[in-house]
């Protein structure tokens, strides 16, 4: 015969049992979102000595931004540090391969030569900006491959980078690890 107290008993094993699955049921799903947000690698760029590539900038950082996930590049705040520091020369565009990390220093020389031979402005920067994200030239290549650069020809615009280029830097800033990977440091020019 079993006396109450089993009852008892029994009737709070089953209770805590049914708690813990319930709450385990209802607990949340982790947010993909969040979880990739966290992995994002935010990289400042200043364009401040690139008068007149204004345009070609933003529409090659856009380019970047809108299809790369796990790094982003923001221009500076006015007075703040930049790892990208992009200029005007009358040379020929040249960049310093990265891929650069947070806190740490490329150049971008958005040449006018090149534009006087025919070649586009956002092509010039959103190549060079691969550069910094640690892509080498493909030279020669075709207009599909941002990074042939300019073997391209001047009649190529095109300033999106391909499945290959995007994976490449996708790669190289993986799990937010670009910190622990060091820059090439090479200083790349983009003359024919």
């Amino acid at each position: 015969m079993l006396d109450s107290r089993w009852f008892k008993a029994a009737g709070v094993a089953v209770a805590l049992t049914l708690a813990s699955a319930t709450a385990a049921y209802a607990a949340p799903a982790p947010d993909p979102a969040a979880e990739s947000t966290a992995a994002v690698v935010t990289l400042r760029y200043d364009d401040s000595r690139a008068g007149g590539w204004e345009e070609a900038i933003a529409a090659g950082v856009a380019s970047w931004n809108g299809h790369v996930g796990n790094v982003k590049l923001v221009e500076a705040a006015p007075g703040t540090r930049a790892e990208i520091q992009i200029v005007a020369t009358s040379g020929w565009p040249q960049a310093t391969l990265g891929p650069v990390r947070p806190g740490g220093q490329a150049r971008v020389e958005l040449g006018s030569q090149a534009v006087t031979e025919g070649h586009d402005k956002t092509r010039i920067a959103a190549h060079e900006l691969g550069h910094s994200l640690g892509l080498p030239d493909t030279k020669p290549g075709p207009c599909s491959q941002l990074m042939s650069g300019s073997s391209a020809g001047t009649s190529c615009t095109n300033a999106v980078p391909n499945a290959a280029e995007r994976a490449r830097v996708e790669s190289a800033y993986a799990g937010g690890l670009a910190s622990r990977v060091p820059a090439d440091g090479r200083i790349l020019v983009d003359a024919p």
